[in-house]
């Protein structure tokens, strides 16, 4: 088991930046896609998905976390050309109106295709979030090793369509701290530093409910991996499922998990709302600092 570093160790995001994500970090969502669970078809033109990253830039995230693929449970396969349809006027916009420059700010795309990858990191990306960890598509290892951008690595058992049907595992804690192991391991021996990586479990991509508790509660076990741990719970049908709350009903339940998550030492929440989870984050904060 490798060494746990207190306080959270530097995260290196790509061109330069190093992040301390400490005590805590809030990346704002972006979905560029009409079919995305919460949010779908809301943002999915450039100029509504631009309004939504000045929002939360002026929220006070600090990460901008866009994803074109839908990755919920189910979504349809799109393909990187499609992907990438969705994507280029997006971005393309932003640097237009001087977002992708904000020193504040890190700019990352949830994909797992590294034909996106590519052209992203090379057009004002300097982070990929991938829920496969490479797994989906290898070729991604050989973007990870020429960019060394910042890496968040993800772990699901499949691609969407099939995850929730994938999600038998002996103990689901063991397989993927197994998967976060061997994937940096590989991905340092192929060139990426070990700094550039955060990790994300990926809660309810192919986990059960009672699953993502179980992961909820090994949070300490993911630590001990020494990296930054990267969480998007918000408004996730977990909560629904302990709560019997709508989707409509979830930002409240999404703030307690945060909280919780928070307290336990998460250190980098992927979020919708992002001044409200800045206020629930700082509340953790205070009391963190009278124990």
């Amino acid at each position: 088991m490798r060494k746990v570093t207190l306080p959270p160790p530097l995260w290196a995001t790509g061109k330069g930046r190093l992040l301390r994500p400490a005590p805590f970090l809030v990346a704002g969502i972006v979905n560029v896609t009409p079919d995305s669970f919460s949010d779908g078809g809301q943002f999915n033109t450039p100029e509504r998905a631009v309004e939504l990253m000045r929002r939360h830039i002026a929220e006070g995230a600090e990460l901008i976390d866009i994803g074109a693929e839908s990755t919920r449970p189910g979504a349809e396969d799109i393909g990187a050309d499609e992907e990438l349809r969705r994507l280029k006027p997006v971005l393309e916009l932003a640097r237009a109106n001087g977002l992708l420059e904000t020193p504040s700010v890190t700019f990352c795309l949830d994909t797992f295709r590294p034909k996106t990858a590519a052209w992203a990191l090379e057009n004002g990306i300097s982070v990929i979030n991938d829920i496969s960890g490479t797994l989906f598509e290898p070729g991604m290892v050989s973007v990870l090793a020429d960019y060394k951008p910042g890496y968040i690595l993800g772990h699901s058992p499949a691609r969407p369509a099939l995850m929730q049907e994938k999600n038998h595992y002996p103990n689901v804690v063991n397989a993927v701290l197994q998967h976060f192991t061997d994937t940096m391991d590989a991905l340092v021996r192929a060139g990426l530093p070990e700094e550039n990586i955060c990790l994300d479990p990926c809660i309810g991509f192919g986990k059960s409910t009672t699953q993502s508790l179980e992961l909820f509660a090994a949070v300490p076990r993911l630590l001990a991996l020494g990296r930054p741990l990267y969480f998007g719970i918000s408004r996730k049908r977990f909560l629904t499922d302990i709560t019997g709350f709508s989707l409509e009903e979830r930002a409240c339940p999404t703030q307690v998990v945060t909280a919780l998550l928070a307290n336990k030492g998460v250190h980098i929440h992927r979020v919708h709302d992002v001044a409200a989870t800045k206020g629930t984050l700082a509340i953790v904060q205070a009391m963190q600092q009278r124990n």
